[in-house]
C-alpha cells in the first residue's frame, strides 16, 4: 500500500508498506532519503526527542506521540518500526507523507517581519 498527501504545499513523500517476518515489525520504504548513509535508531520516545529535529529525529518523534510504537530504526529510506500488537501498519502513513509539508490548506503561513 502506499500513500501521498496532495492539496499542500511541501514535498509528499511516497510511501509502501512491507511487512516482515517478525511480528509486529513493519518495514516503510520512502522515496527520499532521511538518514543518507547512517543508521539511526530510536527505543523510546524519550531518546527521539533528545536527537533533536532532524528529519529522522522528526519522524520518530510523530511516530511514538501515536502511541502505535515501541521502538524505530531508519536507514536510507527504509524506516523498520516496532508496532504495538494490534496496530495495522497503514495507520501510520500520514505521518511518513507528511513529512516535508509545511503548509497545509487552510493554514495561513507565517510571515517573518
Amino acid at each position: 500500500m502506499t500513500s501521498n498527501v496532495v492539496s499542500a504545499m511541501g514535498q509528499a513523500v511516497t510511501v509502501t508498506v512491507k511487512p516482515t517476518s517478525t511480528p509486529n515489525v513493519v518495514r516503510y520504504e520512502l522515496n527520499r532519503s532521511l538518514t543518507g548513509m547512517g543508521h539511526e535508531h530510536y527505543p523510546s520516545a524519550e531518546a527521539a526527542e533528545r536527537r533533536g529535529q532532524r528529519p529522522p529525529d522528526v519522524l520518530a518523534q510523530r511516530l511514538f506521540a501515536t502511541g502505535k510504537v515501541d521502538r524505530v530504526h531508519c536507514y536510507s529510506n527504509m524506516c523498520t518500526v516496532h508496532l504495538k500488537a494490534g496496530t495495522a501498519p497503514e495507520s501510520l502513513l500520514d505521518i511518513f507523507s507528511s513529512l516535508y509539508i509545511h503548509y497545509l490548506p487552510g493554514v495561513q503561513p507565517s510571515i517573518p517581519g
